[in-house]
């Protein structure tokens, strides 16, 4: 009788970096410009914070500076305009979270419920084009719309009402339309997200809903919020990151002598001491105690996330 050969497994070839560079090698061709990027504009600039912990001079470098350590940090949180410049800077990043957030996820399943693709993909054209605008130009509009003299908003006012509305320098407008310029502006565009979370759900969740009698808004109530819930709390915990910028170019551009107690805000107060008065180790305190906040902040976020059940982003 033959005798049997027990079949033996081969043993797993142990791959290399290299194995799967050579396999994937153009995959990883493409990283390179993003990795460039990263690197001479996100990294490289880092080496610019030390000036923070000096008495930095322009003439004698960043090596021939005299250190200071936490004097910079210290002379700004003792500020009188530090309270103000942190309060400013928190309403105007609550307002974006209340108001601005929602907007996209809003917009998204709004569009998804459209039936007419042609019709949806117009709107969806039409809403895309803000983004693509110039903050220049969006704070140009508003400043013909709504000024006093010639512009057609107060025009309707004062035929209307009688009266004209300082938009432009008033304190209490001076939020309302920065608010409403970015919803204007960005909401149509932060719409691509969370339409693409919306297209990655199950069809056949929605065909068993139909089966048991569940009208459209049951299915977006039960299938599509929560299966789009994690890319909420993903955008909402990246958003966290930034609660500390309200965006310079915008704020600087609305801003003026009369509304400057409350378009105070950290980006603009980082510009006035770094650029104009040349108080550069300060002002690089400023944006380094910024960047330290957004960072506690998204891990905070991401934490809280996963004690309640969501995956988090860390």
């Amino acid at each position: 009788m033959d005798a049997v050969i027990p079949s033996v497994t081969p043993r797993a070839e142990k791959k290399t970096f290299l194995t799967y560079l050579k396999r994937d090698k153009w995959l990883y061709i493409l990283l390179v410009p993003g990795c460039l990027y990263f690197l001479v504009f996100k990294y490289v600039p880092m080496w610019g914070v030390v000036i923070a912990f000096q008495d930095y001079s322009p003439f004698l470098g960043v090596f021939g500076s005299a250190w200071v350590g936490f004097q910079n940090f210290t002379d700004f949180f003792i500020n009188p305009d530090f309270i103000r410049l942190l309060v400013n800077t928190l309403i105007l990043s609550a307002m974006n979270l209340v108001f601005f957030f929602p907007m996209p996820i809003i917009l998204a399943l709004m569009l998804n419920e459209l039936t007419n693709q042609l019709f949806k993909r117009t709107v969806q054209t039409v809403i895309y084009v803000p983004h693509f605008i110039s903050m220049v130009i969006v704070v140009s509009i508003t400043y013909v719309l709504l000024n006093t003299t010639g512009g057609p908003v107060n025009g309707i006012l004062q035929s209307t009402l009688g009266h004209k509305v300082d938009f432009l320098g008033s304190t209490a407008w001076f939020r309302p339309l920065i608010i409403i310029q970015v919803i204007w502006k960005e909401t149509g565009w932060g719409t691509i997200i969370f339409l693409a979370a919306i297209a990655g759900v199950d069809q056949e969740l929605y065909e068993a809903a139909i089966v048991d009698g569940a009208k459209r808004f049951r299915q977006l109530l039960h299938i599509t919020l929560p299966a789009i819930l994690p890319t909420i709390v993903v955008m909402l915990i990246m958003r966290m990151g930034y609660v500390l910028d309200n965006g310079f170019e915008q704020v600087f551009l609305m801003r003026n002598s009369l509304n400057g107690r409350v378009a105070d805000v950290f980006d603009v107060y980082v510009y006035n001491m770094g650029i104009t008065q040349g108080a550069f180790s300060y002002s690089t305190a400023v944006g380094l105690f910024k960047a330290v906040v957004g960072l506690i902040l998204v891990k905070c976020s991401d934490l809280l996330a996963k004690r309640v059940g969501q995956s988090g982003i860390l």
